[in-house]
């Protein structure tokens, strides 16, 4: 799949060593915690590649059946370029036109505020804000996480809206 500055494709062993240099920046990983790089291998998962110069941005999540979770993680270097919107609303677009989405959703740390406003600019509405009982909480975990979410109507509406 490809945007408009991104080629969007399945993530894949190749992109081991991407992954592991993504997650091992500490600004990148600030709100999340550690999984293993194998979880993101395969279904949902899309590594995002800059077309102008074929560097690894990161990766975007799209997974679900009528319900599809959207999550990224892109290298700092990619930060406040618009890759994460622009991304997101791809798949979104195609999750709502193409792949039987009904509703899109997106969760972060309340105090995650770049990750907030991606959501938003994707067309993501605040849902709620909820309280996990970590056994190991990040800092600001105390502050909550929040839901975002997007159903297929709101998404065809604000599309209306725009032409």
């Amino acid at each position: 799949m490809d945007t408009e500055r991104l080629t969007l494709r399945p993530l894949g062993r190749s992109d081991v060593d991407a992954l592991r240099a993504l997650h091992a920046d500490p600004e990148v990983m600030r709100y999340l915690d550690p999984a293993p790089v194998g979880n993101y291998l395969g279904g949902g998962f899309h590594a995002a590649v800059e077309k102008a110069t074929g560097r690894f941005v990161g990766w975007f999540e799209f997974q679900g059946t009528t319900e599809v979770e959207l999550g990224y993680r892109l290298h700092r270097a990619f930060w406040g370029l618009g890759y994460a919107t622009e991304g997101g609303r791809a798949l979104i677009e195609r999750g709502f036109t193409t792949g039987g989405a009904l509703r899109v959703v997106a969760t972060t740390m309340f105090v995650n505020a770049g990750s907030r406003r991606v959501m938003e600019k994707c067309g993501l509405r605040h849902v709620r804000t909820f309280h996990v009982d970590f056994p190991d909480p990040l800092p600001g975990a105390e502050h909550g996480e929040v839901e975002y979410a997007l159903t297929k109507q709101e998404w065809r509406r604000s599309c209306r809206r725009e032409t």
